[in-house]
Order: C-alpha cells, then sequence, then structure tokens
C-alpha cells in the first residue's frame, strides 16, 4: 500500500528502536547509523537552541551541534543507552553534556569532524530556532534553565514538524487553502478563535460541513503527531507519556508568556 504524503507506517519499526535494536546485537550499523542521522536532522534545534542559551555564538553553536552528531554517530555513544530507561530527547541532552564537559573529545572531535555536515541545517531551522531562543530568553528571563528551554524547543519542534506534515499533505490533495484557513484550530494559546458561523460565511461553506473539516484536519493532525513521537519511542503507551508531556511542557510556557 503506498504511503500518502503526512502519513506514517504504523508497522514500521521506530528509529530509535532501531537504533537500540543495532546498538545491542550490532548487526546492522548502517540502519542505526541512518535512523539516528533521521532523528539528528529533526532533533538539532533542541540542541542549538541549549548550546546558545549556555552562551554560545550561532558560529560555535552550529559547530558545536555537527561536530555532536559527529561524535555520537562514530563513536556510537547509543550503544551504551539501555533500552528500558530514557527517552530520546533525555538520552541526546545527557550525551551532549557530557561531550561538553570533556574537552579532549571535543577538541579530537571538532578536528576529526570539522568542515563537514552529517546533518543538513537549513536557513530557514536556524533563523525560527534564533527567534525562539531570542522570544524566550527576552524581557529580564534570563535565568530561564537551559534544561527548560531545550524541553521548551523539542515541543515546538515536534508541533512544527507534525503541522508542516499536514500542510503538505492538504496541498497535496489541492486543500491548502482550507488547512490555512483552520490551522488556527490545532496550536496551543492561539488568537480566540473565530466561531464556526464567522467562519463558514467567511468560507462560503456551510456550518456543519466546516465542523467535519476541523474534526478531520483536528483526526489527521493527532495522528501524525502520535507518529512523530512514536519514533522516538517503542510502544503506544510510550506515546501517550510523551504526548501528555508536550502538552505539559507547551501549557507551561503559555502560562508563563501569559504572566510576563
Amino acid at each position: 500500500m503506498q504511503e500518502l504524503p503526512g502519513q506514517a507506517d504504523p508497522f514500521a519499526p521506530t528509529q530509535w528502536s532501531v537504533i537500540l535494536a543495532a546498538g545491542e546485537s550490532q548487526a546492522d550499523p548502517e540502519a542505526s547509523r541512518v535512523a539516528l542521522a533521521k532523528l539528528c536532522e529533526t532533533y538539532w534545534p533542541p540542541l542549538y537552541t541549549y548550546l546558545r542559551a549556555r552562551g554560545h555564538s550561532t558560529h560555535d553553536a552550529e559547530d558545536l551541534t555537527q561536530s555532536f552528531f559527529a561524535y555520537v554517530i562514530e563513536r556510537k555513544i547509543y550503544k551504551r543507552t539501555d533500552r528500558e530507561k530514557g527517552k530520546f530527547r533525555s538520552f541526546l541532552l545527557a550525551s551532549l553534556k557530557n561531550f561538553l564537559c570533556d574537552a579532549r573529545d571535543r577538541e579530537q572531535t571538532l578536528k576529526r569532524g570539522g568542515g563537514h555536515q552529517f546533518v543538513p541545517l537549513h536557513e530557514s531551522q536556524r533563523e525560527a530556532a534564533e527567534s525562539f531562543l531570542q522570544t524566550h530568553t527576552a524581557s529580564g528571563r534570563n535565568a530561564v534553565a537551559e534544561d527548560r528551554l531545550f524541553e521548551r524547543s523539542w515541543a515546538e519542534t515536534l508541533v512544527t514538524t507534525a503541522l508542516e506534515r499536514v500542510a503538505v499533505a492538504y496541498h497535496a490533495d489541492g486543500k491548502g487553502d482550507l488547512f490555512h484557513a483552520l490551522q488556527t484550530f490545532l496550536t496551543i494559546g492561539a488568537a480566540p478563535l473565530p466561531t464556526y458561523s464567522e467562519l463558514a460565511s467567511r468560507l462560503g461553506i456551510a456550518e456543519p460541513t466546516l465542523r467535519s473539516h476541523v474534526t478531520r484536519l483536528r483526526a489527521r493532525y493527532r495522528e501524525v503527531l502520535r507518529a512523530e513521537v512514536r519514533r522516538t519511542v517503542t510502544s503506544d503507551a510510550e506515546v501517550d507519556g510523551e504526548l501528555r508531556e508536550l502538552l505539559r511542557v507547551l501549557s507551561a510556557a503559555q502560562g508563563i508568556e501569559r504572566a510576563s
């Protein structure tokens, strides 16, 4: 069965499980490397943001992020993880802290991997990460813990990735305008939502039809967001736990912003 844009194969192994299995058996190191590289491509914004929050310049933060990925992939750090403990984001952050503490290893990795991009860094992602950093460290909130900033960037990265995948799917179906009109129903802390009657009148459709569109959009978004989360866990129960954590982080962020 062909996979539609924005959909994920529910029977495909998660990328984190591929990484862990390869680390345990050493049977397919290339599959592990590819899976880790794909996850790093998604998760580099939180790591980059963490490094920037620690005072590194944009150039140094980018170099350190790339060097860290080289370190994780080449040293196969994932082999040291316990399948029963730790989440992928916790593994990444703990590994980055160890990497930064070990100056000798860091310098050797910089020399070995300097100038090479193990994970593509897109300008739009870099700009978004910088915008996020400025927004959440402004207004005298310099005391925001780096770990909490990492979590917020993780949550927003997942949400943004899921929204982009849903947008791609809607555009592929010729419904891009409908997605843009309704996407405000998907975001936490968005501006006050229009009433169904107001929006239906604006779009020139019946209100029951609009409600059906919103219901389908929300269902598609939940499906894609779950698929994104499942890339880094190994069971549906863990997916549910990560989604609760994501909601907690985003809700807490909204509370801070409303209070500031």
